[in-house]
């Protein structure tokens, strides 16, 4: 009965070094990613025009370098990797730099007005045309049986 109570006991001591191990990289993983991390993306994404944020070409280095950023600071803090803060982390990331970027990665836009025209004129003179047409017959209905 000793050596239940022993191994309890030294269960509950690791269940205990597991959770404050746990509680330090919660907090100190993530003011780490937020200093080392997230300082360079945003050097990196201040330096790219606003526009190309969701050229998938243009921020893939640098997107790269934080998810590996991320990964080397979870090793050597001995935490988790992935785990519920980076995932916390990355979108934030992406609510604040990706919120305007289609699924396709490109940023969605009119197509040019030598194309759109066409789409816009041609309906609105069909319309009118059958407009006249119709008003045109309606006054020819004497002769129409």
């Amino acid at each position: 009965m000793r050596l239940y109570g022993a191994t309890t006991s030294t269960f509950c001591l690791a269940m205990a070094a597991l959770c404050a191990a746990a509680m330090a990289c919660h907090s100190q993983y993530e003011n780490a990613i937020k200093e080392f991390c997230l300082a360079k993306f945003k050097l990196d994404m201040e330096a790219l025009d606003q526009r190309h944020w969701c050229s998938w070409e243009d921020t893939v280095e640098s997107y790269g370098e934080l998810t590996n950023c991320t990964y080397f600071v979870a090793q050597k803090m001995n935490c988790f990797w992935p785990n519920r803060l980076v995932d916390e982390f990355f979108i934030h990331v992406h609510r604040h730099y990706f919120h305007d970027c289609s699924l396709s990665g490109r940023l969605l836009h009119d197509p040019p007005n030598r194309i759109l025209g066409p789409f816009i004129v041609v309906p609105i003179l069909v319309t009118l045309l059958m407009t006249a047409l119709v008003v045109w017959r309606s006054k020819r209905s004497e002769g129409i049986v």
